[in-house]
């Protein structure tokens, strides 16, 4: 094994995840590369200081563009606020630095396919945060769709519904602001690369986006709080999909059913430690939806814990995604979900809007998303 100097651009919520997640992940699942925390950045040197003696950086940087230019900062998260994804991304990938970029990878369609382009002149890692659909459970129904076990799929219907914001007295903040705060740019990206990764590819779609509370106490409200769409995957089956931050009385609406020519699945991130499971080939008088509890024999369950139905959380998610980061820049293999993937996202929130505005289907080209 040897040590990896990673360096965070950006210390709040997410910022601390990866920290913590880096500080445990070669504890877990015994990592070839060991990350040392290196160097934290923030929106002030004050506050990276701060970061760095909470977490246990060795360093703390003026800016990102110190702690990317440093040569003892060999890989680098980005966890800072969407409008500054691009360029270090971009500065990063000039020094052949692998990156890993929390969601929605850019600001805008345009800020996104130009990271692809910058990833894509060199071969270092790059790969967008989307951790839900590492749980085991989802893991496990992805493994059981690509068996067959549930036939083929002719129906999908997903949702990412939060209640944050279902107050209409909740203050306005930086959260209302611009579109990649809103619904579409913050919650529908984890259920969208839900979609793709059960499903697959979606071809068209049509779709409803609205503001509900248009102002707030100190502040208009300038991005959407809720959308829905109807879509068509490439292999035939429909799919509904529906997004939401004032979703009263929903904490962690991140769900999904699906149903195959021989079964179906259920998930539901509020209960992430189980799965639904029907077969229609069980007897009559027992077929029925079965809850799976995870365990050991699920997939990335048991470097975290020995006992079934004993669960894991959300850090573990972070965990097993810096697992994955590392991996591929040990090995030099891609990691899913790479930069593209994470464009074939943004390109079905992008289609969203414009149908939202057009009133109208919209098709998505996939073979730009190859």
């Amino acid at each position: 094994m040897r040590e990896i100097g990673v360096g965070i651009v950006g210390g709040g919520y997410m910022g601390k995840a990866h920290a913590v997640a880096m500080a445990a992940v070669g504890a877990v699942f015994d990592t070839a590369l060991r990350p040392r925390l290196e160097m934290v950045s923030a929106g002030s040197p004050q506050s990276a200081e701060r970061y760095r003696a909470a977490y246990g950086f060795h360093r703390a940087a003026r800016d990102w563009q110190e702690l990317v230019a440093d040569p003892k900062v060999e890989a680098i998260i980005i966890a800072s606020p969407q409008a500054t994804h691009r360029a270090i991304a971009e500065a990063a990938f000039a020094l052949g630095k692998p990156v890993l970029c929390e969601k929605p990878m850019g600001a805008t369609l345009e800020d996104s396919r130009a990271m692809v382009e910058a990833a894509e002149k060199g071969t270092a890692a790059n790969m967008v945060g989307f951790n839900y659909i590492r749980t085991p459970a989802s893991q496990f129904a992805r493994q059981l769709i690509a068996e067959g076990a549930i036939g083929e799929i002719t129906w999908f219907r997903g949702e990412h519904t939060e209640d944050f914001l279902a107050d209409p007295q909740t203050p306005a903040s930086w959260r209302t602001t611009g579109d990649a705060n809103g619904t579409m740019g913050d919650l529908a990206p984890h259920m969208i690369n839900a979609a793709l990764a059960l499903v697959g590819p979606v071809t068209s779609l049509i779709a409803e986006i609205e503001t509900v509370h248009a102002t707030r106490p100190g502040g208009t409200v300038s991005n959407d709080d809720q959308g829905q769409m109807m879509c068509r995957f490439a292999n035939g089956a429909m799919g509904q999909m529906h997004f939401s931050r004032i979703a009263t009385g929903r904490k962690m609406g991140y769900a999904y059913e699906i149903t195959g020519t021989k079964g179906a699945i259920r998930f539901d991130q509020e209960d992430q430690n189980a799965l639904w499971l029907y077969k229609m080939d069980e007897p009559e008088a027992t077929r029925g939806f079965t809850k799976i509890l995870t365990g050991p024999s699920h997939p990335d369950y048991l470097p975290f814990c020995q006992g079934p139905g004993h669960g894991t959380g959300y850090q573990d998610q972070i965990i097993i995604e810096a697992r994955d980061f590392l991996r591929a820049i040990e090995t030099g293999e891609p990691v899913w979900p790479s930069f593209r993937d994470g464009l074939a996202v943004n390109e079905v929130v992008a289609a969203a809007f414009a149908s939202s505005r057009s009133k109208t289907w919209q098709s998505i080209d996939n073979t730009k998303q190859a």
